[in-house]
């Protein structure tokens, strides 16, 4: 199992089908801005998004939206903070920005949000 520096380091990818998206690495996410909505709330319910994370993989279900390739344009993009699984959600120097971007059918590109970007509060 890779973990999220590992995966940014080796220019990594995720997938995405329909409304789902699986990222190749164990993360706690923190944040997660799509469009113009900011969601913080990741429990199972019918709005937002909810996120799972597996032995092998991190799993986001997007409620509001039924097909991200769809709804999205090739400029949009999914922008989460994160912290790697097991390290502490209370060092903010543990919180990696990262955007999500649909690449072709089904993959998705992982980035890391450098310094130079505008990012959300």
């Amino acid at each position: 199992m890779k973990t999220i520096k590992e995966v940014l380091n080796g220019n990594g990818s995720g997938l995405y089908y329909g409304n789902r998206v699986l990222l190749p690495f164990k993360a706690e996410i923190l944040k997660i801005v799509i469009d113009s909505n900011i969601i913080t709330d990741f429990s199972k319910k019918q709005h937002g998004a909810s996120v799972r994370v597996t032995d092998n993989y991190t799993e986001i279900y997007f409620c509001d939206y039924k097909n991200l390739e769809e709804e999205l344009t090739e400029y949009d993009v999914i922008k989460l903070v994160l912290v790697q699984q097991e390290e502490s959600i209370f060092k903010i120097e543990n919180h990696i920005p990262i955007e999500l971007a649909i690449e072709s059918k089904h993959k998705l590109s992982i980035k890391q949000i450098g310094d130079d970007k505008i990012f959300f509060e």
